[in-house]
């Protein structure tokens, strides 16, 4: 009998440590036991805070701007980051102390693993996934991450009526985002609540500004879990 084969999963995501400031690297060894969590902890995300309430998970937070401003305009809420960037995971952990936020917590792990294999079912409220990498080289598209397993598995741990929330600045992700999200029997597609045309639950993120001076349009798009 030969031996079995193993297949590495493909991931959405390339680990670029980048070089962490003095601050980060302060944030990341002083704030980390209090705001961080492991594979562990999200088995039962409800666990991870003192108080009941809905929650809601971002993933792939860049140097999470939106998400530490989403976490102090809905204290009646719970969030959870996902990233794997060490620099904007410090960079976040820094701007959540100094504003003493604690509805907060984070993971430097995989989402398309935790999402599949340890996040239950219907315990999230609204998943947001902003300007993820667009893998914009044709043969690279089957490492995004929005696909139809990953659809799957958000459809999984999101409770009916919770909010999938996506954004890009690259065209054709975006269309590929409206089709494999309209062919998927999980999700409706809903209105992105806007104030002069600009979304009002996120705010312009860096990688969105810097999309906007290349001369990229922007798409937002809202799913409901039916």
């Amino acid at each position: 009998m030969g031996a079995a084969s193993h297949h590495r999963p493909i991931r959405s995501f390339v680990r670029r440590e980048g070089r962490l400031t003095s601050g980060q690297a302060r944030a990341l060894e002083q704030q980390w036991p209090h705001y961080g969590t492991d594979a562990r902890g999200l088995r039962d995300p409800a666990a991870l805070f003192a108080r009941q309430a809905p929650i809601t998970l971002e993933i792939g937070f860049g140097d999470g701007d939106n998400l530490l401003a989403q976490a102090k305009a809905h204290p009646d809420r719970n969030f959870i980051g996902l990233e794997v960037h060490r620099p904007g995971v410090g960079r976040l952990l820094a701007g959540a102390a100094e504003a003493g936020i604690d509805n907060l917590k984070l993971a430097d792990l995989d989402a398309a693993e935790l999402l599949r294999d340890t996040i239950p079912p219907q315990s999230l409220n609204a998943i947001y996934v902003l300007f993820p990498d667009p893998w914009h080289k044709a043969r690279h598209h089957k490492r995004r991450l929005v696909q139809e397993p990953f659809l799957d598995d958000v459809a999984r741990v999101i409770q009916p009526g919770g909010l999938l929330r996506l954004a890009t600045d690259w065209e054709d992700y975006a269309e590929h985002m409206q089709a494999v999200c309209g062919a998927h029997p999980a999700w409706q597609g809903a209105d992105v609540p806007t104030d002069d045309g600009a979304p009002v639950d996120r705010i312009q993120t860096k990688f969105e500004r810097r999309g906007l001076r290349l001369g990229h349009g922007v798409w937002d798009f809202a799913y409901i879990r039916v």
